[in-house]
């Protein structure tokens, strides 16, 4: 019985705690939501009574008691949590981005490698049926050779609406704006599926006037096939808008399309033809007592993440998207503030190194 805790009890924190919830109840994983953790007690009853578990008095009674921790704080606040959590030997799930810049980054993957705990990050869009598709579909080659992708990012400022995260407004606690905290995934994904980068360029802009948080930012990558990709990341104030993704891939036979980031479907134009092919998730995550509303199909989005973490803890396996991959994007990311500090100049990107 793999005991969980919940460090943070934010929106991301129910996102994870009402999938595994799910599965417990239905028996997919063996395991019990036994403590969380939030400075705002009354936020942090509400998520222990719906998922099942206790609140814990401090982080030290947590770490105590649990085997894994899902580390769902502010990215500020990530560090203090995993090295409670790896000082005791329990498993961390830690969500993106791992903290405020990529030295902070290296030197958290740094100190869990060095405890040897396993640890997955968030980037949970690798596990979305839409991605993988994708990816296969490069890899099998039937495309012909990718020649340029088009990427758009947008949702309305996460110090709003649902996501109501005015810790987003602040570059102390998030190390910036859009880039960082939203499009990390994006520069993942387009690795993840295309390859990798050599270099980009970017610029960034601040329109809502929160010092040192972007809200829109351009990058231009170059990836070692020769593919050219173009990333646009904006928040802005449309409140029907949430967060949205949308990918037009050019390659020498075909044009590839998606503006739903977990399902799809894919559509794949050709000369010969034009194919809608869906990417349903396993039935196991449409089976799960979740609503099958918006909130439910939100929750579905992580089960699979958070069920192949859960799964590698309890075999022994070696969980992933791993730490190390998140220091990838967070270079990414680094480069491309890099080059929007110097108006736009192109940065070159040392090869990834394997850990």
């Amino acid at each position: 019985m793999l005991r969980i805790g919940f460090v943070g009890t934010g929106l991301i924190a129910w996102a994870h705690g009402l999938g595994l919830a799910a599965m417990i109840e239905v028996g997919i994983i063996e395991a019990e939501i036994a403590l969380v953790l939030d400075p705002r007690a009354q936020r942090a009853e509400g998520f222990a009574a719906a998922c099942g578990a206790r609140v814990a008095g401090d982080l030290d009674e947590l770490v105590a008691h649990c085997d894994a921790v899902w580390v769902c704080t502010p990215t500020a606040a990530h560090r203090s949590a995993v090295d409670a959590a790896a000082a005791a030997g329990c498993a961390i799930f830690c969500e993106k981005p791992l903290a405020t810049g990529l030295e902070g980054a290296q030197s958290l993957a740094d100190a869990v490698a060095a405890v040897g705990v396993p640890a997955q990050s968030g980037l949970v869009l690798r596990s979305a049926p839409v991605f993988r598709a994708l990816r296969a579909l490069v890899a099998a080659g039937t495309l012909g050779r990718p020649m340029a992708a088009i990427f758009r990012d947008d949702q309305y400022f996460p110090i709003q609406g649902t996501y109501a995260s005015r810790w987003r407004a602040d570059v102390v606690q998030a190390g910036g704006g859009c880039l960082i905290e939203h499009s990390i995934h994006d520069v993942d994904i387009l690795r993840f599926c295309l390859g990798e980068v050599e270099q980009l360029s970017a610029r960034t802009s601040n329109f809502s006037g929160h010092e040192g948080i972007e809200d829109l930012a351009v990058v231009t990558m170059s990836f070692g096939s020769g593919l050219e990709a173009h990333l646009t990341s904006v928040w802005h104030n449309i409140l029907s808008r949430g967060s949205t993704r949308r990918i037009e891939l050019f390659c020498a036979d075909a044009m590839v399309w998606l503006d739903d980031e977990f399902r799809g479907p894919l559509h794949i134009q050709t000369s010969d033809a034009d194919e809608m092919r869906p990417c349903p998730s396993p039935s196991w995550v449409d089976d799960l007592p979740l609503s099958h509303d918006e909130v439910g199909l939100a929750v579905r989005a992580y089960a699979e993440a958070d069920r192949a973490f859960v799964d590698a803890v309890v075999a022994g396996g070696i969980p992933a998207p791993s730490l190390h991959e998140a220091v990838v994007a967070h270079r990414l990311v680094d480069a491309a503030y890099t080059s929007a500090a110097g108006g736009g100049v192109p940065v070159t990107l040392a090869p990834a190194a394997t850990p």
